[in-house]
């Protein structure tokens, strides 16, 4: 029995450890990280590179003010997440299969064109903020950074050959990179807790500008491929073989939601406090990355700028990964087919290097991904809603009345701010908003 152990694979033997624990035989805290890994890989979403622009911009306009926001989001993220991982581990498929299996062809295949579409424009942003962290941190072309940042990605992704645990732990090991990093900007910058504190507990929208920033925080909150991708990342990891085991899957992946997510909160608040802490007094027009990190330079010296391009760099090269897999997983999920790793990965990428080509702006380049997924995000959330309350799908697993009022809640807001973002992105006046 050992020396079959021995010879199973990372995942294997982590399976084989997840039984025990279902099974009763195994107990205790190192048990309990058995099932730490799908909430970890989701969670790169919220601390993407596109959130690292929008807290940018809130902390060195509006200081500590927002950090209110990203609380509200966060909240509603674990919310979702957590229905999403639920899917799976219940019904055994995810979000895209259900979606195939449900809906008719005109329908699914609809979804599908526009998933596919969203997971582009969400690589769009992960690969360029990618390739502008390693640009700019070794001073080379950002046409360089690009193809550097395609190769590592690229190389990320052939571990998923491996089985689900590799991954887990790359991502895992990629997203305490950007955790560390941004606990050591907390040291260096100046910054003033207690306003801190009120601005986390005491909602606050100083003017339209802001509440432009804050829609763009909530709104960009749920992203479309990790609500697809947390689904599939459940379905074959352990897979419960009875409702006894299925409800203990869905209590440590619950936990690990919280967890995960409460991380990914408190980088993206971290974000907007550094930025509150080196910009705001002096520096409050600071908006795009490449002006944040030459800024940060001489205001709080050489090792905050290069921390700062590091986590950049981990965000952009772990998120463009997961969004490849996301992209795979809503393909074969939707249309029942796979392509190979290198053709999805050459094709998301393209767009990143016609925008640098043609001389694009990045910043504006990342705007307008996040208004694309704007237009895909009620697909996955409304489906994801209607699938899990409904009984014939999820038996004793459906939402009770307090989070299916959360859920339907939730999705009502956030449909509501992004429709806000995108009427303000297209300059059209919404009264009672202000027109920023």
């Amino acid at each position: 029995m050992t020396d079959s152990i021995a010879r199973q694979t990372l995942s294997e033997r982590t399976d084989t450890q997840i039984r025990e624990v279902l099974a009763g035989r195994r107990r205790g805290f190192r048990s309990a990280l058995l099932f730490a890994g799908p909430a970890v890989i989701a969670s790169i979403a919220y601390m993407d590179p596109g959130n690292f622009a929008t807290n940018i911009q809130a902390g060195s306009g509006y200081g500590y003010s927002l950090l209110w926001v990203v609380l509200v989001a966060n909240l509603i993220a674990m919310l979702f997440q957590a229905l999403s991982a639920k899917l799976g581990i219940v019904t055994g498929r995810n979000l895209a299969e259900l979606c195939r299996d449900e809906f008719s062809a005109p329908v699914r295949y609809t979804m599908w064109v526009v998933s596919e579409i969203a997971a582009m424009a969400t690589d769009l942003a992960e690969f360029l903020g990618g390739a502008i962290g390693l640009s700019l941190l070794f001073q080379m072309p950002l046409i360089a950074g690009m193809a550097v940042t395609a190769v590592v990605t690229y190389g990320v992704l052939l571990m998923e050959k491996r089985g689900f645990r590799p991954m887990e732990l790359i991502i895992g090991g990629l997203v305490a990179i950007i955790s560390l990093c941004y606990i050591a900007e907390m040291f260096i910058a100046p910054v003033a807790w207690g306003q801190a504190a009120l601005g986390t507990i005491l909602p606050s929208i100083p003017d339209s500008t802001a509440l432009t920033i804050a829609v763009g925080i909530i709104g960009a909150t749920v992203m479309p491929h990790a609500v697809y991708l947390h689904s599939g990342l459940t379905q074959h990891r352990a897979p419960g073989r009875n409702d006894n085991e299925r409800r203990k899957l869905v209590f440590f992946s619950n936990w690990e939601c919280v967890i995960a997510l409460a991380v990914a909160g408190v980088v993206n608040m971290a974000m907007v406090i550094m930025a509150s802490a080196a910009f705001h007094a002096g520096h409050s027009d600071v908006a795009e990355i490449e002006s944040a990190y030459h800024t940060l330079t001489p205001l709080l010296g050489g090792a905050a700028a290069s921390i700062f391009l590091i986590s950049l760099m981990a965000s952009g090269i772990s998120s463009s990964a997961v969004g490849t897999m996301a992209g795979q997983m809503i393909m074969q999920g939707f249309v029942g087919f796979r392509i190979p790793v290198w053709i999805r990965r050459l094709v998301t990428m393209l767009p990143a290097f016609v925008v640098v080509l043609m001389g694009v702006n990045t910043t504006e380049a990342l705007v307008y991904s996040q208004v694309v997924l704007s237009f895909a995000l009620p697909i996955p959330m409304i489906a994801l809603v209607m699938f899990t309350r409904n009984r014939a799908i999820m038996g004793n697993f459906a939402n009770g009345r307090l989070t299916d009022i959360a859920a339907i809640g939730g999705t009502i807001v956030i449909l509501g701010l992004n429709a806000i973002l995108l009427l303000q992105t297209f300059g059209i006046p919404i009264p009672g908003f202000g027109n920023g």
